[in-house]
């Protein structure tokens, strides 16, 4: 590589390592304050002792926060909320487990903020013209469908049944919780309309640590900013990026051939899944995105591969590690055999339906 050509990634990749340490702050900062532990324990309540619409709330919670805060805020926040919460119902936690890892994943496509993909193909549609939510929207909706659906299938025995309503507790700091609120509320409409997704989500973290100076100060810590990820992904930039100045490119050109009818953004979503469960869904991207700049909807079908297909490998998605780790605090031992096969069984089916989705829409 060139100096020229570590300039030209550094332009790129600086606001989404910027986006990633301020949306970072914001979900550990809401976390911390309690909101998702009091959303977990509203839906308990609103779910009035229905374990089928206590699951539906919590798909919801899931969904939104995957879509608005990023797949690892529910991987790493939500998963032992939920976990939490379905022990002390008496309620099996694999399913509240699969719910959290695979919506943090296949909910991952309709906002740019979504996952760390999404952003490096924002920076690549922008500039085109080509307004990502609009794109996606079809896509995204299928492979959700399906993946609820998948779950309602697998889990269905245990979706029945009732569980006791708990009690309402207080809140510990009213005027906190309504700061976190807000600021997580507002960032759906904001990246929705526009808003350019780096100053919103710098904004939203700036509200919520004034906040918490005036409020609670013991929850801002170092440690909130997430170094050792930013560190990671910029290595995968790099190696990456090395990658391609040796061929590369021609190569994966070859296994994802080109054009956009269904068939052909089938086997770019197909090949890209496969990446990403052999290596992770981040290089998988950076190695497949040159072969489909030449259209936004083959850029679209790389977002169905890389998004929706990291659910058979453990290491194919960070978040899914991540999910893991938290999963093991919890006290849930994760079968990886189990975790493979249901993950074989999903996978296909997104990229069918969110690829078809897809060329319906356009």
């Amino acid at each position: 590589m060139q100096l020229a050509d570590f300039v030209d990634l550094a332009d790129r990749v600086g606001p989404i390592l910027v986006f990633l340490v301020a949306i970072t702050v914001v979900a550990e900062l809401a976390d911390g304050i309690g909101l998702f532990a009091i959303i977990a324990r509203w839906a308990a309540v609103v779910g009035r002792g229905s374990v089928l619409g206590l699951w539906l709330l919590v798909v919801l919670v899931a969904s939104v926060a995957t879509a608005v805060l990023s797949l690892d805020t529910t991987a790493v926040l939500l998963t032992p909320v939920v976990l939490v919460l379905a022990r002390r119902l008496g309620l099996g936690q694999e399913l509240f487990a699969f719910t959290a890892v695979w919506l943090a994943n296949t909910a991952s496509l309709v906002l740019p903020v979504s996952n760390l993909t999404n952003l490096l193909a924002y920076a690549r549609l922008r500039p085109a013209g080509v307004a990502f939510t609009p794109l996606l929207w079809a896509p995204a909706l299928a492979v959700w469908a399906v993946t609820v659906g998948l779950l309602g299938v697998v889990f269905r025995r245990r979706l029945r049944g009732r569980y006791e309503v708990p009690t309402p507790f207080p809140v510990e700091d009213r005027p906190l919780l309504v700061a976190a609120g807000v600021v997580c509320a507002g960032l759906g409409p904001a990246f929705v309309l526009g808003v350019d997704v780096t100053v919103a989500a710098v904004a939203g973290a700036v509200v919520l640590v004034v906040a918490c100076l005036v409020r609670r100060p013991r929850l801002l810590r170092w440690s909130l900013l997430p170094w050792p990820l930013v560190l990671g992904v910029s290595v995968l930039f790099v190696l990456v990026q090395g990658a391609h100045a040796y061929g590369l490119s021609t190569l994966v050109g070859e296994l994802v051939g080109q054009g956009d009818g269904w068939l052909e953004l089938l086997r770019l979503a197909g090949v890209s899944a496969v990446a990403a469960n052999l290596l992770n869904n981040l290089p998988a991207y950076l190695a497949v995105e040159p072969t489909a700049l030449d259209s936004p909807v083959r850029l679209a079908a790389l977002l169905v591969g890389v998004n929706a297909g990291p659910l058979i490998t453990p290491w194919a998605s960070l978040a899914t590690l991540l999910w893991a780790g938290r999963c093991r605090a919890a006290g849930l031992q994760v079968s990886w055999l189990r975790f493979a096969l249901l993950g074989a069984l999903l996978v296909p089916l997104c990229l069918v339906a969110g690829t078809g989705a897809l060329v319906l829409a356009g």
